[in-house]
């Protein structure tokens, strides 16, 4: 029975948790950044381990294959179709998951080492950036066409982007950052997005010819980004990164000190876990978000969680209130509905209908949010509606 908007109890549950889940990921990372404990030295330093965040990251990415698990055997939640083609059938092999792993432990740590050198919110809305390179992607191998809408809104993207930055730049009044700290930060973050766009075409050029669950497909990236930066820790703590580390030892990352500093700090340590079960409870709403509802309303949740964050970090005093932020923002979300095409045609209709009184043309009788080509872009086979813009799971 629909209790808010049309919307049922279940639905409305889901997309709380989703907005909330999503906000405590990207808030619980930036708090543990923020805060210092002793490690193997004995003089207190700041959490500076991108790449351990990133294995916890996988870690929530994992708990997403027990939940499947419980599905599958329980026979909820997933069609014939999916058992069929879950692994214990051999359907598919599980490999074709790790390119799209490895994009994603890359992307995942670039993100997070810039989140570690700007602000949460600029680090939310430069994710933003995704949409421009998964565009041009998109046109490159999988032969798509980019509508003269879609470019205006990449336009929009990209002048909402250097908003956001120059806003970082020129009204940094933080004295714990430097601003050359933040440029590489900002610059990182955006570079991450080419590797994220690249983790999406080739899903939906590869994975997509499967008939996966969701939740089994960011489980198997998650086994595949746990094991292997599990062991690359190994290697990094050998390798000197000079001052690019802000650790006492300098290493490039050092597993150890960071156990050591989660048993000296309770806030670190409740950070490290909210991140890691906050991202499997985001993939589970998301996911069910979309397939329940609409992937228009896991963009504008999305959004939801960009201005939550941004309103947590000013609460927290992360950061100062930046008016030209706002206009970024705004830029940003135009920029993505009009990608995405988003709302545009409801738009149109009204402007038709009741501002010049005309008639509908017979082809638009029937209003869609979301193009056809748009409405089978993500996931496709994947028995998932896609999420238009960014819709990483990482963070």
């Amino acid at each position: 029975m629909p209790v808010c908007g049309g919307w049922t109890f279940r639905q409305l549950v889901l997309a709380i948790v989703m907005v909330i889940t999503g906000s405590i990921n990207t808030l619980s990372t930036k708090w543990a950044d923020r805060e210092k404990a002793p490690g193997t030295a004995d003089k207190p330093h700041g959490f500076d381990h991108p790449f351990f965040q990133a294995v916890g990251m996988f870690l929530g990415e994992m708990m997403c294959m027990v939940v499947f698990l419980v599905m599958y055997c329980s026979g909820r939640g997933v069609t014939n179709r999916q058992r069929d083609a879950n692994y214990c059938g051999l359907g598919y092999n599980p490999l074709i998951f790790l390119p799209a792993s490895l994009c994603d432990m890359t992307g995942t740590s670039l993100m997070y080492i810039g989140l570690n050198l700007t602000y949460a919110s600029s680090f939310q809305m430069l994710r933003g950036a995704v949409i421009i390179f998964t565009a041009l992607l998109s046109v490159a191998f999988l032969g798509r066409t980019i509508r003269a809408q879609m470019w205006i809104g990449i336009v929009s993207v990209i002048v909402g982007l250097a908003v956001v930055g120059v806003s970082d730049i020129i009204f940094n009044t933080d004295k714990n950052k430097d601003t050359n700290g933040i440029i590489a930060g900002d610059l990182l973050i955006i570079m991450a997005q080419i590797i994220v766009a690249v983790q999406m075409v080739y899903e939906e050029r590869v994975i997509n010819r499967f008939t996966i669950h969701p939740l089994e497909a960011v489980g198997w990236e998650g086994i595949f980004g746990f094991t292997l930066l599990g062991l690359l820790l190994i290697p990094f703590f050998h390798i000197d990164a000079g001052a690019f580390s802000e650790l006492p030892t300098h290493k490039l990352d050092d597993a150890i000190d960071a156990f050591h500093q989660l048993g000296q700090n309770w806030q670190i340590l409740t950070a490290t876990l909210g991140n890691i079960f906050s991202i499997a409870f985001f993939n589970f709403a998301g996911i069910s978000v979309t397939r329940e509802i609409s992937a228009t309303t896991r963009m504008v949740l999305d959004s939801v969680r960009t201005i939550i964050i941004w309103v947590a970090a000013l609460a927290l005093n992360w950061q100062k209130f930046i008016p030209l932020q706002i206009l970024g923002f705004v830029v940003l979300i135009i920029g993505m509905m009009l990608y995405n095409d988003i709302g545009i045609q409801f738009i149109k209709r009204t402007i038709l209908t009741r501002v010049l009184r005309r008639p509908l043309p017979p082809d638009e009788d029937q209003e869609r949010l979301i193009p056809e080509d748009n409405a089978n872009r993500r996931r496709g086979n994947i028995q998932e509606e896609p999420q238009p813009g960014p819709s990483n799971a990482a963070i």
